[in-house]
């Protein structure tokens, strides 16, 4: 194996170790994935913000941020808020389910909430930096004149790891034509988002 591809396949190898993890932001993807709703624009903006993260960290901007330690703190208590109230609102669905049986997805408003609470989980979540932009970023510095390529490996994993979860989700349609089964899928939302807003507001 080749120099090149040998830091490529560790980039993917490390980024999926990273992506793979339970969270506010797999778990809405997962969520929109079964409602086959905005799931292209919610993949995109996952693995875009993931690549411009993961070259930002490459890049050594990682040591800048490093400078200003309240940034992290401040992200944090956004952040935290931000997946209390959408953890509160899975958790109000898991007690009166209404249209979120439905396993499609419906206008573009709904289209429109998606994108922006996209963007939201994975900008104001501070674990999102500490993944990207210094852990990957400082393994990838390791790897010398091949850390782009690194860094390379890590963007594909991610866009992989999204499509799959996004696109993948479908496949559990039809179990989750039943109201019961959306309500235990809500009631995991809901526990993760509270949970990590719980962490990152207590935390900060």
């Amino acid at each position: 194996m080749s120099p090149a591809l040998a830091a490529a396949a560790a980039g993917f190898g490390t980024g999926l170790s990273l992506i793979v993890a339970i969270g506010a932001q797999n778990a809405f993807v997962l969520r929109q994935g079964v409602r086959r709703d905005a799931v292209l624009a919610v993949v995109g903006i996952c693995a875009l913000s993931d690549a411009v993260l993961i070259a930002l960290g490459v890049g050594g901007v990682g040591a800048l941020v490093v400078a200003w330690p309240g940034a992290l703190t401040v992200v944090g208590w956004v952040g935290g808020a931000f997946l209390l109230g959408y953890g509160a609102l899975a958790a109000r669905r898991v007690v009166k389910p209404g249209d979120g049986l439905r396993a499609a997805g419906d206008a573009a408003g709904s289209r429109r909430r998606a994108v922006l609470t996209c963007l939201a989980l994975t900008w104001l979540n501070p674990h999102v930096y500490l993944d990207t932009v210094f852990l990957l970023g400082s393994i990838a510095a390791d790897r010398g004149p091949l850390r782009w390529t690194f860094g390379l490996g890590a963007a594909l994993a991610s866009l992989c790891w999204f499509a799959v979860l996004g696109f993948g989700a479908r496949l559990l349609g039809r179990f989750l034509a039943r109201p019961s089964a959306w309500r235990v899928l809500d009631g995991l939302v809901a526990a993760t988002m509270i949970t990590l807003g719980v962490l990152l507001l207590v935390g900060g």
